[in-house]
C-alpha cells in the first residue's frame, strides 16, 4: 500500500493543484471500466477543488463515453499529447500534428527501410488507415481508408505503424532509427504497434502546456501511469505515481508507487487527497 509514501510526499510537498491520471491500465480496470470508486474519487476530487485531466495515448474519439470522469471542464489531453479534448462538446481545441511535407518524408524513408509496413493515421477529423493495415479495434464506419499519404491535407496527430514480419520490440527500435529526430516513438502497451508522434509531442509536453495556461507549476502537479509513454509525463510532474501493476521502468522511476489499477489506486489517493 502507498499510503506511507503519500504521507510523505504530502507532508513534504503539500497537496497538489492539479491531479493528471493515464487511462488504461492506470484509471481503468483491466477490463477498461470504470469502477463507482474511481468515478467518485474524480467527481469529489473536483469539487473540492483538485484540478484533474485525463492524459492518454487514446484518440479523441474514444473519450466519449468516459464524459462522467473528465472533470467539470471535460478536457483530455489525449493522442500522447496530439489533441486536447473537450469532451462535452466532442471538440478538439487544439492540434499539435506533424508538419505535412516533414511526415511525407518520414512515410518514404520508413517504406524504404521497412518494406511490408502499413500505417493507420489519427486526425483531428477522425480514423484513417491502410488497406494492409490490422487494427485491434472495430474501425469506425467514416473511417477514411487509403494510402496514408492521401491523408496528408490535415495534420496527422498519430500516426499508426505495423509489420507482422517483425518482432515487436525490434520493431519500434528500427521505427525510431529511422524516423530520428523527426518523430517520437512512443510504446503503450498495445502488442505489435509503434505510435510515432511530432517532435516535442509527448504527454508531458501537452501537460504542461495545459498547466502552463492556468498558471499551475510542475510542482503542484501529480502524474499518474502504467506505461513506458507516461514516463515523461511522471518526470515532470513535481510527484509521479506509478500503480503497482506498470512496467518495470515507470516503476523505477516513479517517486511514488500506489495499489494497482484493479484495486483502484488512483481512486486510493485521491480519497487521500480530497
Amino acid at each position: 500500500m502507498a499510503s506511507p509514501e503519500i504521507a510523505a510526499r504530502l507532508t513534504a510537498h503539500g497537496m497538489p493543484r492539479v491531479v493528471a491520471t493515464d487511462l488504461d491500465g492506470t484509471l481503468l480496470r483491466t477490463d477498461g471500466s470504470v469502477s463507482d470508486r474511481t468515478r467518485r474519487a474524480m467527481v469529489v476530487a473536483e469539487e473540492t477543488g483538485l484540478r484533474t485531466v485525463l492524459v492518454t495515448a487514446r484518440p479523441p474519439r474514444w473519450l466519449d463515453d468516459l464524459e462522467s470522469i473528465v472533470g467539470a471542464r471535460g478536457v483530455a489531453i489525449c493522442g500522447n499529447g496530439a489533441f486536447v479534448y473537450d469532451v462535452p462538446s466532442r471538440t478538439v481545441t487544439a492540434d499539435y500534428g506533424f508538419d505535412p511535407d516533414a511526415l511525407a518524408l518520414v512515410l518514404v524513408d520508413l517504406r524504404r527501410e521497412l518494406p511490408g509496413i502499413s500505417f493507420a493515421a489519427e486526425r483531428a477529423s477522425g480514423f484513417g488507415l491502410e488497406d494492409g493495415y490490422s487494427s485491434d479495434h472495430p474501425v469506425p464506419a467514416n473511417a477514411l481508408r487509403g494510402p496514408i499519404d492521401a491523408l496528408l491535407g490535415e495534420p496527422v496527430g498519430k500516426l499508426l505503424a505495423r509489420h507482422t514480419g517483425i518482432a515487436d520490440e525490434a520493431f519500434r527500435a528500427a521505427v525510431a532509427t529511422v524516423i530520428g529526430e523527426r518523430g517520437i516513438v512512443a510504446y503503450s502497451g498495445a502488442d505489435g504497434l509503434a505510435e510515432i508522434s511530432a517532435p516535442g509531442v509527448t504527454k508531458a509536453a501537452g501537460l504542461a502546456r495545459w498547466c502552463t495556461e492556468l498558471g499551475i507549476p510542475a510542482t503542484a502537479a501529480w502524474a499518474f501511469g502504467d506505461m513506458p509513454n507516461d514516463l515523461p509525463m511522471l518526470l515532470w510532474a513535481g510527484t509521479g505515481v506509478a500503480v503497482a501493476n506498470a512496467h518495470p521502468d515507470v516503476l523505477a522511476a516513479a517517486d511514488v508507487v500506489c495499489p494497482a489499477n484493479d484495486d483502484d489506486g488512483v481512486a486510493q489517493v485521491l480519497e487521500m487527497l480530497a
